[in-house]
C-alpha cells in the first residue's frame, strides 16, 4: 500500500505547490480573469458580421409614382442610409472616396417597364469591389429590397396574372439572425485555446529559466507524476475561465444556451486537456518564455481563429486546408459549442467531436511522455 499512495502523494505535493505559484501569479490572474472577459466584450460589442445603415447613394433618372415608391422603400429600410441625386455623376467620387458602398441606379424608362404587364421594371446597382463582402451585401440587399417592394406593388395593385403569393422565411436555431450569438459560442472555443495554451506553456517555461525545474527533475519524482502536477492545476483554471465565458454570454449578452449543462463540462474538459498539454509539450520544445509565447500563438491561437470555422467557412477553403482542419482541436470544440448554446444535445455530433478531441489528448500524452527525461538535461 505505502508504494501504492507513495506516487498519489507527490502528484498532490505538486498540484498543491503549482496552485500557490498560481494563487502569487497575478498574470496567471490577469490571464484567467480578465483576459477572457475583455476578448467576450470585443467579440460581443465591437465584432458583428451583421451590416445595418449601409451607406448607398440612389440616382433617380425616373421621378415618376412608381420611381418614388420604390426609393421609399429603401429610404426606409433600416438596411440603409441613402443619399438620393438626380444625376449617377454625383456619386462617382463618393464611392471613390468611400463615403458610399454602392448605389443604385433607377433608370429614366423605369415607369415604362412598369405599365407593361409582361416585362419587369429593371434597377442597376453598382457595388465597391474592393471589400467584396460588402458589395455582396449591397447587391443581395437591393435586390431582396426590390422583390419585396414588387410583391407589395402586386398586392396593393391586385394585378392579374401576377401571384399574390408571399414566402414567409423562418430561421431555426438563431431566429433573430444575430451574428453576436454565432461570433460569442464560437470565440469561447479561441480563448480557451489561447488560455491553456498559453498559460501552460509560459509558466513551465518560466521554471526552466528559473532553474527551478532541474531540481524537480533531481527529486524521486516520476515522469507521469510531473504531467499530472503540471497539467491538472491548469487544467482546473482553464475551466474557471470557461464558467466566467459562459457567464458572461449568457448574462450579459443574452446568449441563450440549450444544451445539457453536464455535456458541456465534459466537451470543455475533453479540450482543454488538449489545450494544456500542448502548452506544456511546447514548454518541453522551448525552455524560453519568449519563444513558448511565439509557438503558442503560432500553433495555437492563430490555427484556432483562422482553420476552425469561427469566422471562416471550412467548406469554402481549398481541399489540402480542410484536411488540416481535422487535426486542430478546437475545429470540433468550435462546432460543439455553437451547437450546445443554438442548437441543444445533438449527441452524434458531439460523441463523436468529444471522441476525436481524447484521441488527439492521447496522442499529445504520448508525445510528452517520450520528450519528458528524468535528466538535467530535460
Amino acid at each position: 500500500m505505502p508504494l501504492i499512495h507513495e506516487p498519489l502523494r507527490r502528484v498532490v505535493a505538486l498540484i498543491r505547490k503549482e496552485s500557490i505559484q498560481i494563487i502569487r501569479d497575478p498574470s496567471a490572474i490577469l490571464i484567467t480573469v480578465l483576459l477572457p472577459i475583455l476578448l467576450l466584450f470585443l467579440y460581443g460589442t465591437g465584432v458583428s458580421l451583421d451590416l445595418d445603415h449601409l451607406r448607398i447613394g440612389l440616382v433617380m433618372e425616373d421621378t415618376a409614382p412608381d420611381a418614388q415608391s420604390f426609393a421609399k422603400s429603401l429610404v426606409d429600410s433600416r438596411y440603409f442610409d441613402v443619399k438620393i441625386v438626380r444625376d449617377r455623376r454625383e456619386v462617382f467620387e463618393d464611392l471613390e472616396a468611400g463615403r458610399i458602398r454602392g448605389f443604385v441606379v433607377i433608370p429614366s424608362y423605369f415607369s415604362e417597364f412598369r405599365r407593361q404587364p409582361s416585362k419587369t421594371a429593371p434597377i442597376q446597382v453598382i457595388a465597391d469591389g474592393s471589400e467584396p463582402n460588402t458589395a455582396n451585401f449591397v447587391q443581395n440587399y437591393v435586390q431582396g429590397a426590390f422583390s419585396n417592394w414588387l410583391s407589395q406593388e402586386a398586392i396593393s395593385s391586385d394585378l392579374k396574372g401576377l401571384p399574390l403569393i408571399t414566402a414567409e422565411p423562418r430561421f431555426w436555431y438563431n431566429e433573430t439572425l444575430e451574428s453576436r450569438y454565432f461570433l460569442l459560442s464560437g470565440s469561447v472555443a479561441i480563448i480557451m485555446t489561447l488560455i491553456g495554451t498559453l498559460l501552460t506553456a509560459l509558466v513551465v517555461s518560466r521554471e526552466w529559466e528559473r532553474g527551478t525545474m532541474e531540481g524537480l527533475l533531481s527529486t524521486p519524482v516520476g515522469k507521469w507524476e510531473i504531467v499530472g502536477g503540471k497539467t491538472i492545476p491548469y487544467f482546473f483554471l482553464g475551466m474557471i475561465s470557461m464558467a466566467i465565458c459562459v457567464f458572461v454570454s449568457t448574462v450579459f449578452y443574452g446568449l441563450p444556451f440549450r444544451g445539457s449543462w453536464l455535456t458541456l463540462v465534459f466537451v470543455s474538459s475533453c479540450f482543454l486537456f488538449c489545450a494544456v498539454e500542448t502548452g506544456l509539450y511546447i514548454s518541453l520544445l522551448s525552455k524560453i518564455q519568449i519563444v513558448a509565447c511565439q509557438i503558442s500563438v503560432m500553433i495555437g491561437f492563430l490555427p484556432a481563429y483562422i482553420l476552425s470555422g469561427f469566422l471562416f467557412e471550412i467548406s469554402s477553403m481549398p481541399l489540402w486546408i480542410q484536411i488540416l482542419t481535422y487535426f486542430l482541436p478546437a475545429r470540433y470544440f468550435v462546432q460543439s459549442l455553437q451547437t450546445l448554446f443554438l442548437v441543444g444535445n445533438v449527441w452524434d455530433l458531439l460523441l463523436k467531436n468529444s471522441a476525436t478531441m481524447l484521441l488527439m489528448a492521447v496522442a499529445l500524452l504520448f508525445l510528452i511522455s517520450r520528450k519528458v527525461a528524468k535528466r538535467l538535461n530535460g
